[in-house]
């Protein structure tokens, strides 16, 4: 017990020693580099996003963005296969049931943050947040459900059609922009739109839609995948 106490203090030391070096070292650029300033002066006239965080992940680096949706995918469908194992049927009343507090925040709390979701999401363009942000929080509500109602039934299907039509339609978006436009998931084939407004920077708020839905079906997938999953008896 000793020797794992003295083991964590110099982790601990020198990761503090680690972070004050970096800290010491770090200087607040004066200027933007070469890409930024080149993303800072044209995105308005290219893209026409509010936000230009938003245009670089869309757009500019589209592809590593289908990325990180294409990861998180193989994620949910490792957990699902090492999960689908054989389950033994249990009672209704064989998990415990969630506290009473619990459960009745969450007949708030669950509409409140799938809406909520949901508009990070779409204003997306707007507004810091974004597709894989809000999807973050739908699954949120997803797990809040399932914490407070154990034995609430929600239909796994519903959340796979919903995943894999929004991926569908996220890389049929991004072909659209390969042929109508100048590039994979360029999103210029729709009009620009007036800039600050909801149907603005082209096709960037379907996109961002998409990367929701996808996001956050495959989160709540893997949580109701774990909250299904029983323990052999054997």
């Amino acid at each position: 017990m000793l020797k794992n106490s003295f083991i964590a203090l110099l982790v601990l030391a020198f990761g503090v020693l680690l972070f004050h070096g970096v800290v010491k070292l770090y200087k607040v650029p004066e200027k933007l580099n070469r890409t930024a300033e080149f993303y800072n002066s044209n995105e308005a006239s290219q893209i026409g996003a509010a936000n230009v965080v938003t245009a670089v992940v869309v757009t500019y680096r589209g592809l590593y963005t289908l990325g990180e949706v294409t990861v998180l995918f193989l994620a949910a469908s490792v957990i699902g296969f090492f999960l689908k194992r054989k389950k033994k049927t249990a009672p209704v009343d064989a998990k415990p049931a969630g506290s009473e507090l619990m459960t009745t925040a969450s007949k708030v709390l669950v509409p409140g943050s799938i809406i909520l979701g949901v508009y990070v999401f779409v204003n997306g363009h707007l507004t810091p947040g974004g597709g894989f942000q809000g999807g973050a929080i739908i699954g949120t509500a997803i797990l809040l459900l399932a914490l407070a109602n154990p034995t609430y039934s929600i239909s796994k299907k519903v959340f796979h059609w919903i995943e894999s039509i929004s991926g569908f339609v996220f890389v049929a978006i991004g072909l659209a922009g390969l042929l109508l436009a100048g590039g994979f998931l360029d999103t210029r084939f729709l009009p620009n739109g007036e800039m600050l407004s909801l149907f603005s920077a082209g096709a960037i708020p379907l996109i961002y839609s998409m990367i929701g839905l996808k996001v956050g079906s495959e989160i709540s997938g893997i949580i109701l995948e774990l909250n299904d999953t029983q323990p052999n008896q054997d």
